[in-house]
């Protein structure tokens, strides 16, 4: 099967590792624009914008794509996916209007108050008079979400007052929601979707904060790992039951079939399970250390999804390994951004055992180190052996990831 994978980052990468590992010929394999380290691997075509809709459809027609897998949010909220399903093509990824239940997080909270989904109480601002109304009503600390997509810059959590509201300002165009404040240990966790049923993926858990002990501001993710010893074995069954599958079917009802990848963003709190976010893609870097377990055929399973035939598809399996992913980051990242430096050692890295490097770019999220072991000490102690290995002109990473899991 010819496969097209739009996107250029570490979630591309690690999505294309899977295929191949999980059985799929590279040569099959067609990535646009894709990066560096994905073209050491498969066909890249770097001139093709996975933005535009046209573009997209022309190419994957010329080159007789069997399935398309849509990585990034971009893409889907530009309509590339209903571009390319008007040509009869298999898709992984859901349709414009599906995708706003990423792309605007007040359609979000409307499915899921249809659906009867548990999440945070939420106000909907559009003047900063009335951002600061709903924060004295909240209370700190101050959960501030820009509406619309924000590259994963779009959340504030701050006892700050002043910060929240600076942060308010420079988003109010797109909207904002204040939003009440969850306390809890957060999971992700990835159902595949038909647009009628759901089929889980593995729970993971991701550290948002740039720095050690989770400070500093958000980035769009600086690690992971999977699995999450401490949940409860029910987990994410209730998770089905409550949530992504009342979702997917709320989103049906509204005529707007859900085909992708939902990303459900949890938080586990005294009052039970609540909805963060939904995402209509694959997270990074949580993609990572999930499809670094990952058993099954991926090529199967997201072309059983795309064909409305995910009843018949095989039940997801995963490696009984333990997966931790570090995110190497470029000087600054994120505030500031660095100006483009050489970045040497990734093939002494990944010479450590159970050790793979996603690359994502030359800038921000430069890649993420992702290793494998029997235990979460093993795994710990392969990732940071390989990222030490990386030589990139201050950059920068974090020294705790799954360090509480691993003691």
């Amino acid at each position: 099967m010819k496969i097209l994978v739009l996107g250029q980052g570490a979630r591309e990468h690690a999505i294309v590792k899977s295929l191949i590992k999980t059985g799929t010929n590279p040569s099959h394999i067609i990535v646009a624009p894709g990066n560096k380290g994905i073209a050491a691997q498969v066909e890249c075509q770097g001139d093709l914008d996975p933005t535009d809709p046209l573009a997209v459809s022309k190419f994957a027609l010329e080159n007789a794509i069997e399935l398309a897998v849509i990585g990034p949010e971009a893409p889907l909220v530009a309509g590339v996916s209903d571009a390319l399903r008007s040509q009869g093509m298999a898709v992984f990824g859901p349709s414009k209007l599906a995708a706003q239940l990423e792309g605007s997080k007040s359609f979000a909270k409307e499915v899921m108050a249809a659906a009867g989904v548990p999440t945070a109480m939420a106000r909907q601002c559009k003047t900063i008079a009335e951002v600061e109304q709903a924060m004295e009503d909240f209370g700190a600390p101050y959960v501030i979400k820009a509406d619309g997509l924000a590259a994963g810059k779009g959340v504030i959590v701050t006892e700050d007052s002043a910060a929240a509201l600076e942060h308010a300002k420079q988003f109010i165009p797109m909207g904002i929601l204040v939003e009440e404040f969850l306390s809890g240990p957060e999971v992700s966790l990835f159902f595949l979707s038909d647009g009628i049923s759901v089929m889980p993926l593995a729970p993971a858990q991701d550290f948002k904060r740039a720095f050690d002990n989770d400070a500093g501001p958000n980035t769009g993710g600086m690690g992971a790992y999977s699995p999450l010893p401490w949940l409860e074995n029910d987990f994410v069954q209730k998770v089905e039951d409550t949530i992504a599958l009342p979702t997917i079917q709320e989103l049906a009802r509204l005529g707007a079939p859900f085909v992708g990848l939902l990303y459900c963003g949890l938080i586990v709190t005294q009052r039970g399970i609540r909805v963060i976010e939904f995402n209509a893609r694959f997270g990074d870097p949580e993609t990572q250390v999930v499809l670094a377990r990952l058993i099954t055929s991926l090529e199967t399973l997201l072309y059983k999804a795309s064909t409305g035939h995910l009843d018949s598809a095989p039940e997801a399996q995963f490696s009984s390994e333990m997966a931790v992913t570090v995110v190497l980051a470029s000087q600054g990242y994120p505030s500031t951004q660095a100006p483009v430096r050489q970045v040497s050692g990734i093939e002494k890295a990944e010479k450590v055992n159970g050790v793979e490097v996603c690359y994502a770019s030359s800038v921000g999220r430069v890649l993420s180190v992702v290793a494998v072991g029997k235990t979460f000490k093993k795994a710990r102690k392969r990732a940071y052996t390989a990222i030490a290995r990386i030589k990139l002109d201050g950059s920068h990473y974090r020294s705790d990831i799954a360090a509480k899991v691993a003691d």
